[in-house]
């Protein structure tokens, strides 16, 4: 690892690139960031600030002035805002609805995408998100994009939601991914698309060990 300026894994939501990414870092001893973290703390202020969702300049505004904070635990990572753990809240169905509206808006990215290198620059890491291997960490050795049909990720999510104690309808879930897809893919600023360069993985019908044993693989990591 000690060549190894990051590995970057994309992928759609509930893809699970987040529970893969974890695992890989466990592997690897280094550590591990979901940049999606960040977009979700700016929405999740915006709900809770009343400010309007279509409005990029207030969105890029309080992007630019939020104060995220990224700390380890005994359970992993845990995100603060203000100095107050948010790491569950950022979970929620709201946010998940509103993420991929406010994260397309190219002054929210502006503030966030530095701050993302600027974690990655301190050292070994596993970076999750929709654009580290195409923008963030594009000089990445390994890139990995993940995939799956919308209905598996639909069920991950629901059934994610259910060990958590949350019930979810899984239709509202199923419209939500593809309503989330179709605006990270068609958005004008970092589309949500493979880095050319990237091993793409099919995970329908796979479990989490069984694509972390394909990354492990991958020709950067021998």
């Amino acid at each position: 690892m000690t060549d190894l300026i990051a590995i970057a894994i994309d992928g759609p939501a509930a893809s699970g690139k987040t529970a893969v990414g974890r695992k890989v870092a466990e592997r690897l001893g280094c550590r591990f960031l979901d940049t999606g973290g960040a977009y979700r703390a700016v929405t999740l202020e915006a709900l809770r600030q009343g400010v309007d969702l279509d409005d990029e300049s207030k969105l890029s505004e309080l992007a630019e002035n939020i104060d995220i904070e990224l700390i380890g635990g005994p359970d992993g990572d845990r995100l603060l805002i203000a100095g107050a753990d948010v790491t569950d809240d950022i979970r929620s169905p709201a946010v998940d609805r509103a993420v991929s509206q406010v994260s397309a808006m190219s002054g929210v990215r502006a503030a966030v995408v530095p701050q993302q290198r600027r974690i990655a620059a301190q050292g070994p890491i596993v970076m999750v998100g929709r654009d580290i291997g195409t923008v963030v960490l594009s000089d990445s050795k390994v890139k990995i994009y993940m995939e799956a049909s919308a209905e598996i990720r639909a069920d991950r999510r629901v059934r994610e939601m259910e060990r958590s104690g949350r019930s979810l309808d899984p239709m509202q879930v199923l419209e939500d991914i593809v309503r989330r897809d179709r605006i990270d893919s068609e958005r004008e600023d970092s589309p949500l698309k493979p880095a050319d360069d990237a091993l793409c993985i099919d995970t329908d019908g796979l479990d989490v060990g069984q694509v972390v044993e394909r990354i492990m693989r991958h020709p950067g990591l021998s």
